[in-house]
Order: structure tokens, then sequence, then C-alpha cells
């Protein structure tokens, strides 16, 4: 099931962007083996299995990787790999002996994402880091927060995930693509200060052409324009108006009973604080609840501001089946869709190292052999 079906991917342990990437291979029917440690990682806040939601929908196969048996055995599961995804800082796969080289002497046609975030060369190869700094690096933190405000942190989707995983999952797709006609498996260098850079092409071409500002909260779509921001409402609530177009700008007054003078001078940025004023005051009005019943679904461009909780909840998510349920966790669903392939039913994170034996079977190793990597302490007993 799902259009990755017949998809083997070897995941090694990490946190970030690789369980992400991971998960939505998985999500659409690759066979992913995570390969984790024997002991505790430490990798980040250790939570309970059933709600981590981007370790989901793959198997699990616990190995001591200081025991040499224990890497040749990984090894003989990348033999039979079509991809390996790690996010180690540069070098210490090589170190694992689990670098592109040694599993590329076993699979020369082994797509092997390496996950980053300053990339596998540069002065900053080596410096740790998370997505925030990353963020910074890359120009796209000073554009987020208000005028005259510090920079904001947008939760860590923009390099974890949209930098990170989602051009990780892309990378390794072309290579897939490009391996068809060579026949070559090849080394995919993800960075998120990469990724980030890339998603802030449009900035740098509004800045070349003189429409973008360096001054957070002035610009068309950093919330300087008071036709594309967010209000609080009546009861403390908050909506989203996103009406950048003018006729869809001029939508929203008639709707919302805005004077009509601020829809002539919709671009006039000497009348943007008195517009904002004027929004503000209507939007304070009334409950969010009235503004959803009076501008959903119209060309508005109007959303209320939801909470986690709310969005599972929302018409339109419900209506679409965006979100399911396992174990009694609510999660987001697989995505994108297919109108032929459907994705595989969501299964819960498993429990670290439940599928070793499972694994190795199916890689050819007898039950001696598992018995003898059992002796060495390169997997558990």
């Amino acid at each position: 099931m799902g259009p990755l079906a017949g998809l083997r991917v070897i995941e090694l342990a990490g946190i970030g962007p690789v369980p992400m990437c991971a998960t939505l291979l998985a999500d659409l029917g690759a066979d992913v083996v995570r390969i984790d440690r024997l002991e505790p990682s430490g990798l980040g806040v250790e939570m309970e299995r059933r709600v981590h939601v981007h370790g989901r929908s793959r198997r699990s196969a616990a190995f001591d990787l200081k025991v040499p048996a224990a890497r040749e055995a990984v090894l003989a599961l990348v033999a039979g790999a079509d991809v390996l995804l790690e996010g180690f800082r540069p070098g210490v796969a090589e170190r694992l002996g689990l670098g592109p080289a040694d599993c590329h002497a076993r699979n020369p046609r082994l797509v092997y994402g390496r996950m980053t975030g300053f990339g596998q060369d540069g002065p900053l190869a080596q410096a740790a880091g998370h997505d925030l700094n990353y963020l910074a690096l890359a120009g796209a933190l000073h554009a987020i927060g208000p005028a005259g405000g510090a920079p904001v942190p947008p939760l860590n989707l923009v390099a974890d995930y949209g930098g990170g995983a989602l051009y990780l999952a892309f990378g390794v797709m072309a290579a897939l693509h490009e391996r068809t006609q060579s026949g070559r498996g090849q080394v995919v260098d993800a960075a998120m200060v990469d990724g980030v850079a890339s998603l802030m092409g449009l900035f740098h071409g509004l800045q070349a052409a003189g429409a973008w500002s360096d001054a957070r909260g002035t610009n068309l779509l950093d919330g300087g324009a008071p036709f594309y921001a967010t209000y609080e409402t009546a009861d403390g609530q908050w909506v989203s108006i996103a009406a950048i177009e003018p006729k869809f700008y001029a939508e929203l007054a008639r709707r919302i009973g805005l004077d009509e003078r601020f829809v002539a001078a919709q671009n006039d940025r000497s009348q943007w604080p008195a517009m904002r004023e004027a929004i503000a005051a209507i939007v304070r009005g009334r409950t969010r609840a009235a503004w959803c019943e009076q501008l959903e679904g119209t060309d508005a461009c109007f959303a209320p501001v939801l909470t986690v909780g709310e969005a599972a909840r929302h018409p339109h998510a419900l209506a679409r089946g965006t979100y399911v349920e396992v174990e009694g966790v609510v999660q987001p669903g697989p995505a994108p869709r297919f109108d032929r392939s459907a994705p595989v039913p969501v299964r819960p994170a498993p429990e670290v190292g439940v599928h070793t034996h499972e694994v190795l079977s199916q890689a050819g190793f007898t039950m001696d052999d598992i018995q003898a990597l059992q002796a060495a302490g390169a997997i558990a007993k």
C-alpha cells in the first residue's frame, strides 16, 4: 500500500528532521527500519512510545554499534536497502563504520541521505546548533517578528522540518530517480541552512526589487500590512486575515463594514496605521465564533487562529480526515494524498528493538547467527 511500497529505508536513530523525513516515507508505504541504540539515547526529551508521532509506522532494530559484529549486521541490512538516512555531525557515521564509503562498498545502489544543520563542509560544519541557529544564519529569523520587537522563533517548523526534513526527502526522491538512469546510488548532503536559504528565495527577489525592507513587521508578508495580519476578537481569541489581492480585500471590507476609503488606499503605506486601527476596532466588536460564522468559506481570506487541539476538531479537517487517532493520540495523517495509491494505515511508534530478530531474519540471518550476535553483546538477549 502507498506509492512508496517496496522502498526499503534504513534510518539511523536521531532527533528532529531525520525522524520526520523517515515518517514521511513510511506514511507513504516505505519499509523503514530504525536502527536504535541498546542503551537510552538521551536524544532530547524522552517520550512515551505512543506519543512519539515522528517515530510511527516503522520497525525498530536495536544494536550496540560499538561492537564490531553489530556494525557488520547493520551493513548486511544496508546491502538490501534503497535508502539510508542519518543526521550525525560530519564524520560521526564514518567513525561508526557506517559512512558512505562503507555502505556503498556493500550496496553501490544505495541513496545515502545526510542531514545536518550547517552541511558536510564549510567553517561551521562541526559546530553544534539547532533550528533557531540555522534560521538565524539563513536570514529567516531576522524577518519574523513584530515591528520594533525581537525576532520570534516560529516553533521548529522552518529549519528542522521545512528546510531539513522536506529537503532531505526531496533530495532522496531525486537521487532515486537519477538511479533509474545511472544504476548508481549517491550521497545527498541536506543542510538546514541551505534548505532555509532556498525557502527564502522569494524575499531575496523582493529585496532586490526594492519591495522588501529589513525592518521587521513593515512588509507585505510579515504582518506589516494590515490586510495580512492577526486581530484579537471580543472574547480574547484571534483571527487571521490575508486579503492581499484587491478583489479579496474589497470583499473583506464589504463584509466587515470597513470604510471604503481604505479599499482605494490598500497599498498606500501612509494609510496602513489608520487602516489597522480601523480593522482592529471592527474585529474587537465580535467574538471569534461570530466572525467564523460570517467570514469562513468566503473570499475574504479569513481563518480563525486555532490551537493545536482545535485544529484537529475543525469541520474542514474532520471532513477531509486530516487527522487520525492512534492508541488515543490524535495526530496528522499521511500527506500528501494520491488518487490511486492509498497511504498505509498509521501504526504507533514501536518499542525500541522489538523487531530486531524479525529484521535480521528477513536479511538472511539464521537463528544461530542471531544467537551469536546476542552472545557478543551486539543485540539484546
